[in-house]
């Protein structure tokens, strides 16, 4: 039964996020002090999202997976964590668009960012990607048995996308915001939950699921290869099923690596200035 259906929620009219100006920087020349291979693949990316790209490479899961050291993750995969390091370090470290400093972000704002950015594009691609998978397991069943379980895995992660979304939305993002006023304020309304620990853990438990079922995708699609009768809409699924499963692992990553931890440590703040969530 997926993780969604343990939590259920009304669906209401969401408020448009704030939103902010993208930003441009320079990475950073290090990580930080101490060895690469003893950092979580998550800390890495954190850090420097250039190096994602060879996290992709080897199939390192750096947004579900992201709390295994880089030892550990290629120690699972049987990988040179030495090649691997070396790699990393000589990842370009010019400036990228697309590489914000997500770390320096207030997490009202990250959370903003994550509802315009990666919300929006769930909410925009994912509808297309489980209508083309219906059509090409109509057209191409048949001959490729597979297309029914990814058809099923696609109305899977559908259901639990959206049901996800709006639980972030209307509940876990804007307690986070509550916080974020709390530590600055002192001030903020009468919690949902004991600790935001319980609805956190929900969040990275449907990660999982929605992680897995993407997997299980990629297996039965042997990578994403295009039999010899596909059609336009057999490669355009696939197309859009790459995209998507590279949007999520970004998306996934913000949400573990930096907006929860940062959610987590910002109630700490609280609770040791209070001794309780303020009301």
């Amino acid at each position: 039964m997926p993780v969604s259906d343990q939590f259920k929620i009304p669906v209401t009219n969401l408020p448009e996020p704030q939103q902010e100006n993208p930003v441009i920087f320079e990475k950073s020349d290090e990580l930080s002090s101490g060895s690469t291979a003893d950092q979580t693949l998550g800390q890495i990316v954190a850090k420097d999202a250039g190096k994602a790209e060879i996290f992709n490479r080897y199939g390192l899961d750096f947004c579900c997976g992201g709390k295994k050291t880089l030892k550990e993750a290629c120690i699972e995969k049987g990988l040179d964590t030495a090649k691997i390091e070396q790699e990393l370090q000589q990842v370009n470290r010019s400036f990228f668009i697309h590489d914000l400093p997500y770390n320096d972000w207030k997490p009202g704002f990250l959370a903003d960012f994550i509802v315009n950015t990666h919300h929006s594009y769930v909410k925009r691609t994912l509808p297309e990607i489980k209508n083309l998978a219906l059509k090409v397991m109509t057209a191409h069943g048949k001959s490729h048995p597979e297309l029914l379980m990814i058809m099923q895995l696609v109305e899977d992660i559908y259901t639990e996308m959206f049901s996800h979304m709006i639980k972030e939305e209307e509940i876990l993002f804007p307690f986070i915001k509550q916080l974020d006023a709390a530590v600055e304020f002192q001030s903020m309304k009468s919690p949902l939950f004991d600790t935001i620990q319980s609805p956190i853990s929900m969040m990275e438990a449907e990660h999982e699921y929605v992680g897995k079922s993407l997997e299980e995708i990629r297996k039965l699609s042997n990578n994403y290869y295009l039999p010899g009768d596909a059609c336009a809409s057999y490669s355009l699924l696939y197309q859009m099923l790459t995209e998507f499963e590279s949007d999520l692992h970004t998306h996934i990553h913000l949400e573990n690596n930096i907006l929860f931890p940062k959610a987590l440590q910002m109630e700490k703040t609280v609770m040791d200035n209070t001794g309780s969530l303020p009301v």
